[in-house]
């Protein structure tokens, strides 16, 4: 039950819905310090597939370029300069949806933008383990 919490809230944190994985997964690591790998594969795979859906609805969202242009103006132009490069940021809070969204919309490359998000959002959560810990266990 724990781990479907963990994935759920971690999902929903990488949509546009608002949430927030990061002290779910700090509370079990501390109460279960032996499962952290377990623990921090289940929030990114969660993260991971959130981000996937925004970048999804960005792609569909193509259509909509004029008011969409406004909307995530600053997220556009880094992902413009930087490219797939940008999504390495995929976990900053607000910024890091409008990143996926808006690598989608650009129609970047759908693999090296996965994998990219998949190593930034992989290490946020395995620092956040490791503070949790440190401060905590």
């Amino acid at each position: 039950m724990e781990l479907w919490l963990l994935f759920s809230s971690s999902f929903i944190s990488a949509t546009i819905l608002p949430g927030g994985s990061e002290a779910l997964l700090a509370a079990l690591v501390v109460k279960t310090p032996m499962d952290i790998a377990t623990f921090v594969w289940i929030a990114t795979l969660g993260n991971v597939l959130g981000a996937a859906t925004t970048f999804g609805l960005g792609a569909l969202a193509h259509r909509r370029r004029t008011q969409l242009e406004l909307k995530y103006k600053k997220a556009i132009v880094w992902c413009q300069k930087y490219g797939c490069w940008s999504l390495l940021l995929s976990w900053l809070p607000v910024v890091g949806d409008a990143l996926c969204f808006c690598a989608g919309w650009l129609r970047l490359p759908i693999a090296l933008s996965m994998l990219l998000i998949f190593v930034g959002k992989l290490l946020r959560y395995y620092l956040v383990a490791w503070l949790a810990l440190g401060v905590f266990g």
